[in-house]
């Protein structure tokens, strides 16, 4: 009986997880390397998820763009999308899937103006951009992929203390307004967080794996997240960079 359920588990560990309880199976596998394999198979139906999430934002920013669609109810529909995804339980797979597409698509809608102004300012901004993001973020959780175990859960801590110094920091420009320096500040090291997130998340993703819990859309969600803040930073800055740079011409031409 043990060998049978073995042989099935390695074979395919989904489906064999739907007839046998998830902590049976950890204490019947026992070996690392068997449960190794498990998480893998979680960590890649993590990323398939992953990458239909990022279709259904750029058909989300692409409607923006046709319709101008973009706005507060775009962002109250992703955040109720994500609160309904939370709420249920993961063995509601098509739902909660079903929730995250919409939340991935109501915030491709929401960032839509902004990548309206990328194409209008220049195409090659996006394409750049998006480029640049997706090699970041397969070489960082890349490494947290091939690291040792729990080599790099030390992380969390000081990616909540960043990411606390951002809050701040947005509440004191909100109140007393923003300055350039404030401004790059907060871009860049908004910018070094959600990297150092690609990290935290991918190998806390394994972790919990490790431990049997599949719940590969709240994973989806979580790194289809750090995605996206990465996305609409080096974004920003490329536009900023961009438009300062034609300013500089302008001045020299003027000057002549």
């Amino acid at each position: 009986m043990d060998s049978e359920f073995l042989q099935k588990f390695r074979s395919d560990p989904f489906e064999c997880s739907k007839s046998y309880d998830a902590g049976f199976a950890l204490v019947l596998v026992g070996n690392y390397d068997l449960f190794s394999d498990f998480s893998i198979g979680v960590v890649i139906q993590v990323y398939l998820t992953l990458c239909c999430a990022l279709a259904a934002s750029a058909a989300g920013a692409y409607l923006h763009i046709l319709m101008n669609i973009g706005g507060f109810l775009t962002m109250m529909g992703c955040f109720g999308s994500i609160m309904g995804l939370l709420s249920m339980p993961p063995y509601e797979e098509k739902k909660r899937f079903g929730l995250l597409m919409a939340a991935s698509a109501f915030e491709g809608a929401s960032i839509g103006p902004l990548i309206e102004l990328a194409i209008e300012f220049d195409s090659s901004i996006l394409v750049t951009a998006f480029v640049g993001t997706a090699i970041a973020f397969a070489c960082f959780s890349g490494a947290a992929l091939l690291a040792k175990r729990r080599e790099y859960l030390y992380l969390g801590g000081l990616l909540s203390s960043g990411l606390s110094i951002l809050i701040w920091l947005q509440f004191a420009s909100s109140i007393f307004g923003q300055s350039t320096a404030g401004l790059k500040i907060e871009l860049y090291l908004g910018l070094l967080v959600f990297i150092g997130y690609m990290i935290y998340d991918t190998q806390e993703i394994l972790e919990r794996a490790y431990h049997g819990e599949m719940d590969y859309v709240k994973h989806a969600l979580t790194l289809f997240t750090d995605f996206l803040a990465v996305f609409v930073r080096i974004l920003i800055i490329m536009i900023k960079n961009s438009s300062e740079k034609s300013e500089d011409k302008r001045r020299k031409k003027k000057s002549r």
